[in-house]
């Protein structure tokens, strides 16, 4: 494999904001009147945002390099991308309420936790019974995957984490960087895939508190790229039309949808972004089945968003 320089953090940190800056755009065209009006963001867009970047700067690839891949386990999603989810990314995972994220990531976490890999679903709203209940329901079985040591599910509060972050902020007097650790991860554990349940959750408890949020996503994705875990991070539709620090941190966007033609809903998946790997780009039909989330990567859906 053909060795890749790694750009700088401040062109990455520019190259993000260029490409959320399109995805942004994307999402409101599609919001705007409901109507899935055009194609998800190609490439070829994205490298045209690229080269008006290095037109300023030196820079010869800001592709990232991996070595290892992962799949989901679902049912033909892992056909919408070439090589697999790059292992070590943040990816979010964004859509309205119901539209089945939170299964997604349960069902993702089941089957990687039966492959060997160590889960970890952190809850900042439903409790860990009730999610033990949801892979209950689905046949996932999370009691014997948490007694082999392979799942934990744990639940923190956001306005604990509000209190924390403000008496850190005071304590620093202003510094932008304050060496703490944004979750706790479970003392001898230590995951190969994490889900964060929810970043809107979290948000909600920073209302007023920009710059406190800003600061404490920013220590969130540093503290997961230096775990080296891949990272999945739920959040609400809404959210990614707005310039938010998530956004430009993340490696990758999946967004579901409720797609409404005439009197029935059907609900669709899209992959808008994923560094490191090819992915198709279009949206597709999927359907939550007894045992769990299946798409159909060949039946790609337009029609009205239901937000």
């Amino acid at each position: 494999m053909k060795k890749v320089k790694k750009a700088s953090k401040p062109i990455k940190k520019a190259i993000r904001e260029n490409e959320m800056e399109l995805i942004r755009k994307r999402i409101n065209e599609k919001l705007k009147g409901g109507k899935l009006a055009e194609s998800p963001i190609s490439l070829k867009e994205l490298k045209d945002h690229r080269n008006k970047i290095k037109d300023h700067v030196k820079i010869k690839d800001v592709k990232l390099k991996h070595s290892d891949w992962i799949k989901t386990g679902i049912k033909g999603f892992d056909e919408l991308v070439e090589s697999g989810i790059p292992k070590g990314t943040s990816i979010l995972v964004v859509g309205g309420p119901g539209t089945g994220k939170t299964i997604f990531c349960l069902q993702m976490l089941a089957n990687a936790a039966k492959k060997g890999e160590k889960c970890l679903y952190i809850t900042f709203e439903e409790s860990e019974e009730r999610l033990k209940q949801h892979m209950r329901d689905f046949g996932w079985n999370p009691d014997e995957l948490i007694k082999k040591g392979m799942l934990q599910i744990k639940r923190f509060n956001p306005f604990d984490v509000t209190r924390s972050v403000e008496a850190l902020m005071e304590q620093s007097k202003g510094e932008l960087m304050i060496n703490v650790e944004p979750l706790e991860i479970p003392k001898g554990f230590k995951p190969d895939r994490i889900v964060i349940d929810s970043l809107s959750a979290i948000a909600s408890a920073f209302i007023g508190k920009e710059e406190s949020y800003r600061m404490y996503i920013e220590q969130l994705f540093n503290f997961f790229q230096k775990f080296n875990a891949t990272t999945f991070l739920i959040t609400e539709i809404v959210e990614l039309a707005k310039s938010m620090t998530e956004e430009f941190m993340a490696d990758g966007v999946i967004v579901f949808y409720y797609i409404k033609h005439g009197n029935v809903r059907e609900r669709a998946v899209e992959i808008l972004k994923l560094r490191g790997t090819s992915h198709q780009e279009k949206i597709v039909a999927f359907q939550i089945m007894d045992n769990g989330i299946e798409v159909y990567p060949e039946q790609e859906v337009f029609g009205e968003i239901e937000v």
